[in-house]
């Protein structure tokens, strides 16, 4: 057996760097939330390259002198864990600063060259240090004002077997920006600014109100599109903003989740989200929310996983309940602006025992004159009843007109047309029951495979826009979209970059003629975030061409005439997999001649 020896020093900082930077975003987030701990109110991120290149921190915080610069990146070696918290106990729950394990800088420094200039704020003058893949190369004084400034340069250069893994330059920028985001929404208290390749990109001023702070990161519609969350259940805590049902996206990239001031990714507060919204909501929708929650420290254990990603609470189930409980509660103050819960009333119509429900009291007034009158039916005034039934009666909540089918309900599989309910369900009569259709849910279908059929050629038709028009996304997602921009063109969508953060649109695809064209812009990129790098380009074309079939399809609330329903059932019947829409909803459902008697206790 080899014999156990201990491994050398610049081996063990690889090791620890394995587990702490495996990216430059999981390197940039360590040195902000060191920037952070030192008290700093104003923050500089620079990178070049999205982070491969270089990434640069600096901060007004309290610095370092010569001696703790040197003791700084050593193993093990903090300043965020209290002489008191060090005893014997080892209470390193208690511990509310961002991080303590003291591994971020020399993990860093063994795989990358590190440039450290410090100045305590009582100094005369800053100390700069700078090793080289674990080697110190040199130091000095440097002329900085008071703070901490840290350049990390050739990351992963000694280590190609890590270094071919990252991805691509934007992918890699996109995962820096979201932990910029993510710390800037943590902290209104203390100003960001973040530069990229020379270009501004972020920059929110130091003492901003947390509603402003998080509309301003994530999208200024919040403000008017969200609801404020202030809710407290013994120690816990929450505050933050949460988006109308109505106001969702795509993928789950815009819920962002803070525990004790930290981001975080857990699964119970995902869940916790998904439970608030979750009817309100459609199950290929997602919320937007910016929550914080505010607990004890001895309640939660944050250090579960080396960059403290992940936490673990004490009494999780407390904490979902609480948070579904704070989600709903806000979110029933703004019920009139979304969606609204299913109607108890209207469930409990279908009941196995025959009811007899009280009439309306339009009608009621009309049976009590009807007992009051001769028989006749002559009203007070001497009118006959027949054409008058509209100073009395309710509007009708379904309309029917004459069907103009040549042929019989038995010569089509889904029937023919007899009328709208709610202007949203198709009511068709078959020969053997009544078919009721989800108009958008059908059309979603019929639109979607138009879509197929038409990209199978070389290039799809497509209508051009009198006006074009501008959409506005982050950076990242207009990347995402120009590199599809050919893909896009095929399929009929023509557009072109417009800035670091907008798309100029062209034209659309002649099926999409009347859609929102910014929001299906917006879909699309989220469809992209959410599958672009994992999937083949048919996958993702398939991906995209469902967002596109959602915007161009009949929505529910449109009257219909006869003949347009009847088009659509024909259109039903010809089109391959239109008994389920695009996201596996059905798009019709039967009541045979015999559910329909023992409804009605027939049978």
């Amino acid at each position: 057996m080899p014999a156990i020896r201990r491994l050398p020093e610049a081996l063990v900082n690889r090791i620890a760097a394995g587990e702490v930077v495996e990216r430059p975003a999981a390197a940039l987030k360590e040195l902000v939330e060191n920037a952070i701990d030192a008290g700093a109110t104003t923050i500089a991120v620079r990178l070049a390259g999205g982070g491969l290149e270089a990434i640069e921190v600096e901060d007004d915080g309290c610095g370092m002198t010569a001696d703790e610069a040197a003791l700084a990146l050593e193993r093990h070696a903090t300043s965020k864990l209290p002489e008191s918290l060090i005893g014997a106990e080892g209470r390193i729950e208690e511990v509310v600063t961002l991080g303590f394990r003291g591994e971020a800088l020399p993990s860093i420094a063994s795989v990358a060259r590190l440039t450290l200039e410090s100045r305590a704020q009582a100094a005369g003058e800053g100390w700069r240090r700078v090793v080289d893949h674990g080697a110190l190369i040199g130091e000095g004084p440097a002329a900085i004002p008071g703070g901490t400034r840290v350049r990390v340069e050739a990351l992963f250069a000694h280590v190609p077997a890590r270094r071919k893994f990252l991805r691509s330059e934007r992918a890699e920028y996109a995962a820096c920006l979201d932990v910029v985001r993510r710390l800037a929404m943590a902290r209104p208290e203390v100003g960001f600014t973040l530069e990229h390749d020379g270009r501004r990109v972020l920059a929110v001023q130091p003492g901003e109100e947390l509603a402003a702070r998080v509309a301003r990161i994530v999208a200024r519609e919040l403000a008017a599109d969200g609801v404020a969350i202030e809710a407290e259940r013994g120690a816990l805590r929450l505050t933050g903003v949460a988006g109308l049902p109505t106001f969702n996206r795509g993928v789950a990239d815009h819920q962002f989740l803070f525990v004790n001031r930290r981001p975080v990714k857990d699964r119970l507060l995902v869940g916790a989200v998904r439970g608030a919204y979750a009817e309100m909501l459609a199950r290929d929708r997602h919320a937007v929310v910016a929550l914080f929650l505010e607990l004890p420290p001895q309640e939660v254990d944050v250090n579960v996983h080396p960059a403290k990603t992940e936490v673990r609470f004490r009494d999780p189930a407390l904490v979902r309940g609480f948070l579904i409980g704070a989600l709903r509660h806000a979110l029933d103050g703004a019920a009139q602006r979304t969606a609204q819960a299913p109607a108890a009333a209207a469930m409990g119509v279908w009941q196995v025992e025959p009811v007899t429900p009280p009439p309306p009291p339009a009608l009621a007034s009309l049976f009590a004159r009807e007992h009051s009158v001769p028989s006749t039916r002559v009203r007070e005034t001497g009118t006959p009843w027949r054409g008058a039934e509209a100073e009395v009666l309710d509007p009708p909540s379904a309309r029917a007109e004459m069907a103009e089918e040549t042929a019989a309900a038995a010569d089509y599989p889904l029937g023919v047309a007899r009328g709208q309910v709610a202007e949203t369900y198709i009511i068709a009569e078959a020969a053997d029951g009544l078919v009721i259709v989800d108009q958008h849910a059908a059309h979603e279908r019929l639109v979607l495979e138009r879509l197929r059929a038409a990209g199978a050629g070389e290039t799809a038709a497509s209508q051009a826009l009198l006006l074009p028009e501008v959409v506005e996304l982050d950076e990242p997602a207009c990347d995402r979209i120009e590199a599809a921009a050919p893909q896009l063109a095929a399929l009929g969508l023509a557009l072109e970059r417009f800035g670091p953060t907008a798309l100029l649109v062209r034209a659309v695809p002649a099926a999409l003629a009347r859609s929102d064209v910014g929001a299906l812009v917006r879909d699309i990129a989220d469809d992209l975030a959410a599958h672009g790098e994992a999937l083949l380009l048919g996958e993702r074309l398939d991906h995209v061409l469902a967002t596109m079939a959602c915007h161009g399809s009949v929505r529910a609330g449109r009257a219909l005439s006869v003949q347009e329903m009847n088009a659509l059932l024909r259109e039903m019947e010809r089109t391959p997999r239109s008994g389920q829409c695009n996201h596996g909803r059905p798009t019709w459902v039967k009541l045979a001649h015999g559910d329909i008697e023992r409804l009605f206790g027939r049978r």
